[in-house]
């Protein structure tokens, strides 16, 4: 869970998330859980681990929302690597109690 304050002091990242979604043609549904997923996730300290919390976050919210993207596409998107959202997106996706697809 996350605070309405959390979106004024990430306003940077989430207009980057809303570029990054442009980039991938995501519809609402997948913004809005995406956007969700990245606040409620958000990591305190490091600047550089909010790249891949966003990009995970992008991914998952595409992937639930039945508008799935390739790890790549959402990596290179994101300009992250395939491996971080590889190594990442199940624990987000189990964290925020979201059942993994059955592919």
């Amino acid at each position: 869970m996350y605070r309405a304050s959390d979106r004024r002091e990430h306003e940077e990242w989430l207009e980057n998330l809303e570029a990054t979604a442009d980039r991938l043609d995501l519809e609402g549904t997948a913004r809005s859980r995406a956007v969700d997923l990245f606040l409620s996730s958000m990591p305190v300290e490091e600047e550089r681990s909010k790249r891949a919390v966003m990009a995970v976050s992008l991914y998952v919210g595409a992937l639930v929302s039945g508008q799935e993207r390739s790890q790549r596409v959402v990596a290179d998107a994101a300009d992250v690597s395939r491996l971080t959202i590889q190594q990442r997106w199940k624990g987000l996706l189990e964290d925020a109690g979201l059942d993994a697809p059955d592919w």
